[in-house]
């Protein structure tokens, strides 16, 4: 399986190439604030809408830990709402702020279970902040990685976050740029492939129990429209 899953992690970079998350172009400061507030905003929406509530936050000039505390709650959610459920982000960003605060001179040593600490603060969210803003090696497992895993049937289904968890940093190199593109490249397959079914394109099809099913049941007039 560690071989196996290294393995599906070359062919996406081969094919996919280098995704480079998270340029941090908004001009928060630290500009690592930016990676935390999106790992916040990203929760239950797409990226899409993500980028259009840190957008809102940049023409707002709310990108610094003490602007985020200091705009008025309702503001704030009129400012995140592309992101939606705004009015719990909102709550969820002061509250990060708050905490980034007590800890900013040491941000990159903060702890996960501090983070988990936070109200509305989950693995996956505190994951992101982990590895993408601290470079600790902690990889993210999103909804994406579950269903491709399990279709490919290195997970049953039933796996809680933390088994899935030790299951990549079991296998894969102690290396945070390495969980940083496996965990985003795994996101860009599924919305390159998987969501389309474009099986007989996607690079790790091989390794996939439901690629054969959708290339036998897929019609030519099905492919064209692709």
């Amino acid at each position: 399986m560690k071989k196996d899953l290294n393995e599906i992690y070359r062919k996406l970079l081969k094919s996919l190439g280098p995704q480079k998350w998270w340029p941090m172009k908004r001009g928060f400061k630290p500009a690592k604030l930016e990676i935390c507030v999106g790992a916040v905003l990203t929760q239950n929406t797409s990226w899409k809408n993500v980028e259009k509530a840190l957008q809102n936050m940049k023409k707002a000039k709310i990108t610094t830990v003490d602007r985020i505390l200091d705009t008025p709650q309702e503001e704030l959610e009129k400012v995140i709402m592309p992101a939606g459920f705004y009015r719990q982000k909102a709550e969820r960003l002061k509250l990060l702020a708050k905490f980034i605060r007590t800890v900013e001179k040491n941000f990159d040593k903060v702890e996960r279970k501090d983070l988990l600490g936070i109200k509305g603060v989950g693995p996956e969210t505190a994951d992101s902040i982990m590895l993408y803003a601290c470079n600790r090696l902690c990889f993210v497992v999103d909804a994406y990685t579950r269903r491709v895993f399990r279709r490919m049937s290195f997970l049953k289904g039933t796996e809680t976050y933390e088994e899935i968890r030790k299951l990549f940093e079991e296998a894969l190199p102690k290396d945070a740029d390495v969980y940083m593109e496996y965990h985003a490249l795994i996101v860009e397959l599924n919305k390159t492939y998987c969501r389309y079914h474009k099986c007989d394109k996607c690079p790790v099809a091989g390794y996939c129990k439901e690629a054969s099913s959708h290339s036998k049941s897929e019609k030519p007039s099905d492919t064209a429209k692709v």
